[in-house]
């Protein structure tokens, strides 16, 4: 199979940022319930899934998109200061910049499909210079009008963005939830991100065909062959 085009997953795979999030989601728990919001639970219902999603865990109600958006922003400011607070070393994660590099010298199509509202992504956008590397009208991110992950939904427009048909595109994803919308939107080729000794369990999952410590390791002249 020849592959034609590259969709990254966000945060936990370009901006390792995964410890803010939870940082951030716990101090606002605090605000809304009176137990801690754990590991396992941050796990199974917060990586890779839309804001949405988590208040709705987290408040216990059904929350329509206007007092979603209300509670959200206010986690969603405590991450970004805790973004800026880190300075410089608030950067895109090892070897991304050389992998974005190397797609753009070689005219690989390639996007992102993002559990991120509007607000954060203009924040990346802003921050993280990613325009340098992509189409920002091209970008997937949550608008209020997709259903969450593992839904396929964010996988199959990012495909129609750049033009392909699912089974042409490479997804790098580090969530369960992740991993199933693509495998579910028929995404040729999953690259499961992560530390090491979570990539024995990643491999059982439905669609990973790689595991990658960091984005150094995805192969590219192997997966985009000249």
């Amino acid at each position: 199979m020849t592959y034609k085009g590259i969709i990254f997953d966000f945060n936990g795979v370009l901006l390792w940022d995964s410890h803010l999030h939870e940082q951030a989601w716990a101090e606002f728990a605090r605000q809304v319930r009176d137990e801690p919001f754990t590991v396992e639970e941050m796990r199974v219902q917060m990586h890779g899934r839309s804001n949405h999603a988590i208040l709705e865990y987290l408040t216990g109600q059904t929350l329509d998109y206007t007092a979603a958006h209300k509670l959200g922003q206010q986690k969603e400011a405590i991450y970004r200061q805790m973004c800026l607070d880190l300075g410089d070393g608030f950067q895109l994660s090892p070897s991304a910049v050389s992998l974005l590099d190397w797609l753009v010298a070689h005219d690989v199509p390639h996007t992102i499909a993002t559990a991120s509202e509007a607000i954060n992504l203009a924040f990346f956008v802003q921050h993280l210079n990613l325009a340098r590397w992509f189409k920002v009208d091209k970008i997937i991110f949550d608008d209020g009008t997709m259903p969450n992950k593992p839904a396929p939904d964010i996988y199959l427009n990012a495909a129609a963005a750049l033009g392909l048909a699912p089974a042409e595109c490479i997804v790098v994803e580090d969530s369960y939830s992740g991993i199933q919308a693509a495998h579910a939107a028929g995404i040729g080729y999953i690259i499961a991100l992560g530390p090491a000794p979570s990539h024995v369990k990643l491999r059982t999952l439905a669609g990973v065909k790689q595991t990658v410590v960091h984005l150094g390791e995805v192969q590219t002249a192997v997966l985009f062959p000249s």
